[in-house]
């Protein structure tokens, strides 16, 4: 289920982009709108100049991420690249302030779903992920820094009102992303099972972060229970859904926005 939901994410967010952005120069934010710039300005298509700049960080990906999250956005990245290229380029409605609205929300659906299935989209969330692994940087000020650069390339080569709607557009698809995946960018998990210690192996395993570990107590059937606790980022809250389920399908898990973390955010080295 998880391949054709982001297969079936991949596919709106490329339709998004071909039938209500490009068409009018609107650009998306981040690696997919500088190639949206090299499709508009130069003979080379959006699809394939977006696989070639996904190209070097989807390697770099594969080698320092999870194989599970890389492998479901090297998919995405080809699945969007290929319907880029396949899909004409035509405008569904000749409104830009409509087009520029509906194709942010439309987009916002495709990346949030991609999200829920345990991948991304490529281009920075690969970055963030890679930033996140060595520190704990602030991946929505990058984020913020990398769209305004976009907004400001659009201005200069095409119009500014070209920006405006840029901006406009991927205001709407982060605003859709969060209310279809979530919107925080930390969060904290708090997981209840029976089955501690094969989880707590199972998760510094494949996460790469640290896990608190609290003996606990059901409140009604009195056997022994094992709560487990962590800060994760949002990009990685799919994987690890995916994971506490490996183990423990019954586990309680109680997932709470986390507004800062102080102190260690990854897993200490050994």
């Amino acid at each position: 289920m998880q391949i054709l939901g982001i297969i079936l994410g991949s596919v709106i967010v490329a339709m998004a982009f071909n039938l209500f952005l490009i068409p009018h120069e609107i650009l998306s934010s981040g690696i997919t709108g500088i190639s949206m710039i090299f499709g508009i300005l130069t003979p080379i298509n959006t699809g394939i100049a977006n696989f070639l700049l996904n190209f070097p960080l989807l390697i770099l990906g594969y080698m320092k991420l999870g194989r599970k999250f890389i492998i479901h956005t090297i998919l995405s990245v080809t699945v969007i690249s290929m319907g880029l290229y396949i899909i004409p380029v035509m405008k569904m409605a000749n409104d830009i302030i409509l087009s520029s609205i509906f194709g942010g929300v439309v987009a916002g659906i495709g990346i949030g779903i991609i999200f829920r299935c345990s991948g991304s989209s490529g281009g920075l969330d690969v970055i963030g992920m890679l930033i996140a692994r060595k520190k704990d940087f602030p991946i929505g000020t990058m984020l913020t820094v990398m769209n305004a650069a976009i907004i400001l390339i659009s201005g200069l080569l095409f119009n500014w009102d070209s920006a405006l709607y840029t901006m406009v557009s991927i205001f709407v698809t982060g605003k859709v992303v969060d209310a279809v995946y979530t919107h925080h960018e930390k969060l904290t998990l708090m997981i209840v099972t029976q089955k501690g210690e094969e989880m707590r192996e199972h998760l510094l395993q494949n996460v790469y972060r640290g896990v608190t570990v609290f003996d606990g107590m059901g409140g009604y059937t009195n056997e022994k229970r094992k709560i487990l606790m962590t800060v994760i980022s949002r990009y990685e809250l799919g994987e690890v859904k995916t994971l506490i389920s490996q183990i423990d399908s019954s586990a309680f898990v109680n997932i709470t926005e986390t507004v800062e973390v102080m102190g260690l955010f990854h897993k200490p080295r050994v």
